[in-house]
């Protein structure tokens, strides 16, 4: 009996070594993330499922996209209210109890930043990201589920970042080889070097990506102030620089990039451009830009006016007037380029400049716009203050 027991407890013991000494060929990270292969060929898939069961997981955001709305009522957001919710709940309050169905929030403004962390190599690279949304999915997840339409900015152009870690895309001085800036010190990024357009194109697909149903562009120009004949495209100086036609070739790249991926996309322009004769120097022209953007959308603040625009010696006191003309002439060309006026979202002015801007007056630029016979508009103020008794209510 003893020696047929010793015999038993010899097989366990080396039964056992054996197991001991399999598993520890096994290495730390296979043990630690149960490396399914592994594991599995040596049939131990307990080992697997106690170190995952260790690990806790994040509920993934699963991204969704809205349909743009038939009529869009829009505010804007900027990134640093985005990325507080105590005061960003504000705005989602003011959609909540009024007409307002669309919020627009910027990805990219004029400082270069973006706002939110992106895992994409080429942003990550550039190292633009400077920690403002930290839960981006998430609210936009929150917004979605408030049935809120939901528009990314990008500021193309003007950026005051990128040209400072690679100075080779930006804008350069003709005479002093340095960098040019415009007359507020603003840095400008080459409007012709392809690697910047990459460069857009990739994130607006990534803003895409995380949420947002449309990407709006924003300074897709030409600097319009500054001293302009001393800035140097890396053209050869017999070069003729045809401003409309080499922005149309951007427009083009964005529609094929991005647009032809199914992402809605719409233009910022000028305000001045919808009855202007031409690009007034900046290269942009209603007739250009809607050949390739689903949206166009003109600055229309008469704030922004020259006096004896329509013989008004003070166009800012005259909303209404002003923003009718705007869009009825940004309409007959549009109709004259065989595209259609209703592509026109105007941008209306809530803001104070030149005068105090009342509820009265912003309430008047929207039935302007109504009467002009769009349905669409986008309200701005860099403040995010916003009129609410100048708004239909829910």
């Amino acid at each position: 009996m003893r020696s047929g027991l010793l015999l038993c407890l010899l097989i366990v013991v080396a039964g056992v070594s054996a197991v001991l000494y399999t598993l520890g060929s096994i290495s730390d990270e296979n043990l630690v993330y149960g490396s399914r292969t592994t594991m599995k060929a040596l049939k131990v898939p307990m080992v697997a499922s106690v170190a995952s069961s260790t690990i806790e997981s994040k509920p993934e955001i699963i991204v969704t996209h809205r349909e743009t709305p038939d009529a869009v009522k829009a505010i804007y957001m900027t990134s640093w209210v985005a990325s507080t919710p105590s005061i960003r709940e504000r705005l989602i309050r003011i959609v909540d109890t009024t007409e307002i169905n669309s919020i627009v929030i910027d990805v990219k403004d004029d400082t270069g930043r973006i706002a939110y962390e992106s895992d994409n190599v080429l942003i990550k690279s550039y190292g633009s990201y400077d920690g403002r949304i930290k839960d981006l999915k998430k609210f936009i997840a929150v917004l979605h589920d408030k049935n809120i339409y939901v528009i990314g900015r990008i500021a193309v152009f003007q950026d005051s970042f990128l040209p400072t870690v690679k100075p080779e895309l930006a804008l350069h001085n003709t005479k002093t080889g340095l960098i040019w800036k415009d007359r507020k010190s603003q840095l400008w990024l080459n409007q012709l070097n392809p690697i910047v357009w990459e460069y857009v194109a990739t994130v607006a697909k990534d803003a895409y990506a995380q949420g947002f149903d449309e990407i709006n562009f924003d300074y897709i120009r030409f600097p319009s102030d500054g001293n302009i004949s001393e800035i140097d495209y890396g053209m050869a100086s017999t070069t003729v620089l045809n401003k409309p036609q080499e922005l149309n070739k951007f427009f083009a790249y964005l529609r094929k990039e991005v647009g032809d991926e199914g992402i809605p996309i719409s233009a910022d322009l000028f305000g001045q451009i919808t009855s202007e004769k031409d690009d007034m120097g900046i290269g942009q022209t209603i007739a250009g830009a809607a050949k390739y953007f689903d949206y166009i959308a003109p600055m229309i603040y008469p704030s922004h006016y020259y006096s004896g625009y329509m013989g008004l010696s003070k166009p800012v006191d005259h909303p209404y007037e002003v923003v009718k003309y705007a869009l009825l002439q940004g309409s007959m060309k549009l109709t004259n380029a065989s595209s259609s006026p209703s592509k026109l979202r105007p941008w209306l002015q809530d803001f104070s400049l030149g005068t105090t801007y009342t509820p009265a007056m912003v309430k008047t630029q929207i039935k302007a716009t109504y009467d002009s016979g769009l349905t669409s508009w986008m309200l701005w103020d860099p403040s995010n203050k916003y009129s609410e008794s100048a708004l239909e209510k829910e």
